[in-house]
């Protein structure tokens, strides 16, 4: 009886570290309240999740992403995030050779290497691409030294993921956020968050196995300004996030390298063939 007892009671002390451990995932990631993506046509412009906000405090998650790939400048002078938001930028900064969809696949991003984005000089001028870390505890990570207000940001980061798998991503933003994986939008939330670590929407999304494009545009008004991102924790242990230890653009594609081969490029080339065709 006493063996019995003794089992019993491992059993209740396992049982309550592994509920333990829930609960801290669930503190941190909350419930995810927008499903069913990708987006269609008809919900990509200007608008926000039909889901009820959660203001959801993410500070205590240590997984928050502070790396980028992006542009080494902003969009200025954009009118407000109500009128640019709905123009794709990077099409009218590369004369269509990039657009705002084709920059979340493999070959958008490759494409970087040769093209820099050419805005008007009282937007900003030309822009190179580069690698760039932000504190996510900052209320204005996205002014990286130029205008603190009426502008759009670029960033993306690649994700190398063991197989298909779905996956939580919490986005925090001020103000407005257009967020692609692999040529579909998952996330349009055009209402700012209460906090630079605050989330308002966990968004369930799919990753492919292998190579993933991530593109985060965020528009800013007048305030904070700052944009910050991460994934549920099963999703962190298993992927792995580029940039990593670049530093500038020539050491990101090198890091890459094994993952835009030609296998994965064709693989993602035809997932944006086929959305074109939709």
């Amino acid at each position: 009886m006493k063996k019995i007892t003794n089992f019993t009671f491992i059993m209740f002390i396992a049982l309550a570290l592994m509920l333990s451990s829930t609960n801290l995932v669930i503190a941190q990631i909350g419930v995810v309240n927008e499903t069913g993506g990708p987006l269609t046509e008809e919900n990509m412009g200007l608008t926000r999740p039909d889901a009820d906000q959660l203001n959801e405090d993410h500070g205590a998650v240590e997984t928050w992403i502070t790396k980028w790939y992006g542009l080494d400048g902003n969009y200025e002078n954009n009118g407000g995030f109500n009128a640019s938001g709905p123009i794709d930028l990077m099409a009218l900064g590369t004369n269509d050779q990039i657009t705002d969809v084709s920059l979340s696949t493999v070959d958008g991003l490759l494409m970087t290497q040769d093209i820099d984005v050419e805005w008007p000089a009282d937007n900003g001028g030309t822009r190179g691409w580069t690698v760039f870390e932000i504190n996510p505890d900052e209320g204005n990570n996205m002014v990286r030294g130029g205008a603190a207000d009426n502008f759009d940001h670029y960033a993306i980061i690649v994700i190398d993921s063991p197989e298909d798998m779905t996956s939580v991503m919490s986005p925090a933003q001020d103000d407005y956020a257009q967020i692609w994986i692999n040529g579909e939008k998952w996330h349009n939330n055009s209402r700012w968050t209460g906090g630079a670590k605050v989330v308002d929407y966990n968004v369930e999304v799919e990753l492919q196995k292998g190579t993933n494009v991530l593109l985060f545009r965020c528009g800013e008004g007048t305030g904070s300004a700052y944009f910050n991102l991460h994934f549920d924790d099963a999703t962190h242990n298993a992927v792995t996030i580029y940039p990593k230890d670049a530093t500038d653009k020539a050491s990101f594609f090198d890091e890459i390298a094994p993952l835009t081969a030609v296998e994965a490029a064709g693989k993602l080339t035809t997932t944006w063939a086929d959305i074109k065709r939709k």
